[in-house]
């Protein structure tokens, strides 16, 4: 049975793949958000907020998870982070093929996931999207956020495919350092590009590499 071309959308931190994610909605892609659908989990009522709050003490209130306690609990601990890890992944898991069942009639949809590579999704995705900008770019970019500092976004970086590899690895490289309207344009056309090669043929495998 066909099912939709399922495109992994990724880039590292600061290259503008939410930006880009927007800009397929707009071009009536469905987007599935990883981050998003998180976010919600963890917001008040969350079903994701009891189980943390077991896991790590005090990284919960009224409003979901208090995500500067958690990360407080988290940051620089690789098993306080695969605990949390094996918590939300399984149910980020669901909602994705929830996610697909409901746009099973679509010729394209889009995972939005930041960490595709680094944790292994791209064996459920067709073809990867990349993201990228100069790192001069990036850097201004990431610096610019509340609460950044270098020295977390060194740290943020260290966890992270450097962004040769991804691009490296990339079905197709979307640049945001040349502006937005010329990387809606790119989007679109990539977007058009797969649209008419579909043609209502069933999509391959998923990528295994």
């Amino acid at each position: 049975m066909s099912r939709p071309l399922i495109l992994g959308l990724t880039g590292s931190i600061g290259m503008g793949k939410s930006t880009v994610a927007q800009m397929f909605r707009a071009a009536g892609v469905p987007v599935f958000d990883a981050d998003a659908i998180v976010h919600d989990m963890q917001g008040p009522g969350g079903i994701l907020v009891a189980p943390i709050e077991a896991a790590f003490p005090g990284s919960t209130g009224p409003d979901g998870v208090l995500r500067g306690k958690l990360g407080a609990q988290v940051f620089a601990d690789p098993a306080a982070l695969a605990r949390l890890e094996a918590i939300v992944h399984p149910s980020v898991a669901a909602s994705r093929q929830a996610f697909l069942l409901e746009h099973a009639g679509e010729g394209i949809v889009v995972f939005d996931i930041p960490l595709l590579f680094e944790k292994g999704g791209v064996s459920q995705v067709d073809r990867v999207v990349v993201v990228s900008a100069p790192a001069e770019v990036q850097r201004t970019r990431v610096l610019a956020r509340p609460g950044m500092t270098p020295d977390k976004f060194a740290h943020i970086l260290a966890l992270q495919m450097p962004d040769a590899d991804k691009r490296a690895r990339a079905d197709y490289l979307i640049d945001t350092g040349t502006g937005l309207a010329r990387t809606e344009a790119e989007v679109r056309a990539l977007v058009a590009r797969l649209r008419d090669e579909r043609g209502g043929v069933p999509c391959q495998a998923p990528r295994r590499d």
